[in-house]
């Protein structure tokens, strides 16, 4: 098989990719190991920046998500008994967020690249990337036990922490930087209608708790737990139970508890790779950074990765000038470490740390008083929420 550009995953990332450069008229191939319906069972992140939205708008792909998509012109922190909104459109001209899961952004990238006649390859094994450190990369996989190699220009790798394409660069070549948190979250969803329109960011001394929603029937909440916690002693009443003490007593008394259909424990960690360039590897999306999801940024990131190396690879394949290729990494950087540091800095407010220091604490409580007390600190929040300028 033939391509011009070979994209390794078909979460948001590969797919949002493949659909750009599909619009440019730029063939592409996903190839991805799990199946279709596996990759739609993944629960993930709800809340889509501006610009997240704008793409998708661009690309055709948006009637569900502007049917079904909620938008949110604020949300709420609560801190030491005390309640304070960030209102997004005040704050930024008008700009706000849309919550709309990321599984409905992936089913509606796949419905539209099933419609297109696209290529995916679903179940492959054994995918492994050759020669991209020369003009002539190649990927091979291995599909209902036939192996298929696939001759292209250049290799996406997008396919997040543990995927194959970020390993398959040497170590001396690449730099990566790493904090493990000392906790979790423990997320529930459950059919019953949300406790507030908008989301609520609760910092309270049992921990971090965080009540979202996918729908005006669905809810998503969440509770700051140890990492290694065992699910099986979180039966849904204890969980209904917890979530209410974190919350101040008007949100409290909003809950509508309900049988879980989904419950998981997700650690947290924010990690960077970096170049992101290796010859004609190019990794996107969570093969190249993780965020904690405090900031909601991980698949807004996803997005900018896969918006700016479209732009690339166009620019690429208009005049053939290598240059633009090289200026991806720098360009994808510079916006995934201001996201890391705003993730970093939410995290830091509003979760309990065991070994904070008396001192350590006053921070946390002076930092919360200031972003109460300044206009222009809730200006700098809101305008990291709603997404930085592509």
């Amino acid at each position: 098989m033939r391509t011009k550009v070979a994209i390794i995953g078909s979460g948001p990332a590969g797919l949002l990719l493949g659909a750009l450069l599909h619009a440019a008229g730029i063939d592409n191939i996903i190839i991805e190991q799990r199946s279709r319906d596996y990759v739609l069972s993944r629960i993930r992140a709800g809340v889509l920046e501006q610009g997240t939205v704008d793409i998708l708008r661009r690309l055709g792909v948006s009637a569900r998500l502007d049917h079904e998509g909620l938008p949110h012109q604020g949300f709420s922190i609560g801190y030491a008994n005390r309640s304070l909104r960030i209102d997004l459109a005040d704050l930024t001209n008008g700009s706000k967020v849309m919550v709309y899961g990321q599984t409905e952004v992936t089913r509606d990238l796949m419905d539209a690249r099933l419609q297109a006649g696209l290529t995916t390859l679903y179940e492959a094994e054994n995918t492994t990337l050759h020669d991209f450190d020369s003009f002539k990369p190649s990927v091979s996989c291995q599909v209902a036990g036939k192996t298929i190699t696939i001759d292209c220009d250049v290799i996406a790798g997008c396919d997040g922490f543990h995927g194959v394409s970020r390993a398959s660069v040497p170590v001396n070549a690449i730099n990566q930087f790493e904090r493990v948190y000392p906790f979790g979250w423990l997320g529930i969803m459950a059919d019953v209608p949300p406790c507030s329109h908008e989301l609520i960011y609760a910092s309270h001394p049992r921990g971090f708790a965080l009540c979202s929603m996918r729908s005006t029937t669905r809810s998503r909440y969440y509770l700051q737990v140890k990492a290694d916690e065992n699910i099986a002693e979180w039966p849904d009443h204890r969980f209904w139970d917890e979530l209410r003490r974190r919350l101040d007593p008007v949100a409290a008394d909003n809950v509508v508890p309900g049988p879980s259909i989904e419950k998981s424990v997700a650690p947290l960690r924010s990690f960077v790779a970096e170049p992101l360039q290796f010859g004609r590897l190019f990794l996107v999306g969570d093969a190249a950074h993780i965020v904690p999801p405090t900031g909601a940024k991980g698949l807004n990131l996803a997005a900018s990765d896969a918006f700016y190396l479209s732009e690339a690879l166009i620019e690429y394949y208009a005049d053939r000038t290598p240059a633009a290729l090289c200026r991806y990494s720098a360009r994808a950087l510079d916006r995934i470490w201001k996201a890391e540091r705003f993730s970093w800095s939410m995290t830091t407010l509003l979760h309990r740390f065991d070994h904070y220091s008396a001192f350590e604490q006053k921070m946390q409580d002076a930092e919360f008083a200031f972003l109460e007390s300044s206009r222009t600190a809730r200006q700098a929040m809101a305008e990291n929420y709603i997404g930085l300028p592509l």
